[in-house]
């Protein structure tokens, strides 16, 4: 069983950097592809942002391309989002998800990934 748990939201300024953190348990390794995805009010949720298991393979949503940057300790079984130059259009509830099942690569789709966190808050506002 796998616990994902988010940390690093909060209340920014646009234009503001914030930098979300995943924390993986439950296994020995982090042998696991995990996924950036974010929900804000009235909206469906949405890809952000995916790195594979050894961190060789990336994916951005054209929304944060540019500005988001994913990187992961296997060491520290941390997967982290780097997040610049916030504007309004990014508050939303982010999660991370792990997908635990071959082949641990890059996913978009919500549906690859068997665990999830709780979410933290990211609301940019002037």
């Amino acid at each position: 069983q796998v616990q994902l748990v988010e940390s690093g939201g909060g209340l920014v300024k646009p234009g503001d950097s914030l930098r979300l953190s995943c924390a993986i348990s439950g296994r020995a390794d982090a042998n696991v592809a995990v996924g950036w995805f974010r929900q804000a009010p009235g909206k469906a949720r949405e890809s952000v942002a995916a790195i594979n298991n050894d961190a060789r393979h990336k994916y951005y949503a054209d929304s944060v391309k540019g500005r988001f940057t994913i990187s992961r300790d296997n060491a520290k079984k941390t997967v982290t989002l780097q997040m610049d130059s916030l504007t309004t259009e990014d508050t939303a509830v982010y999660s991370c998800a792990a997908r635990t099942l071959y082949p641990v690569g890059v996913y978009s789709r919500a549906e690859a990934y068997d665990y999830w966190g709780q979410g933290t808050q990211v609301t940019v506002s002037s």
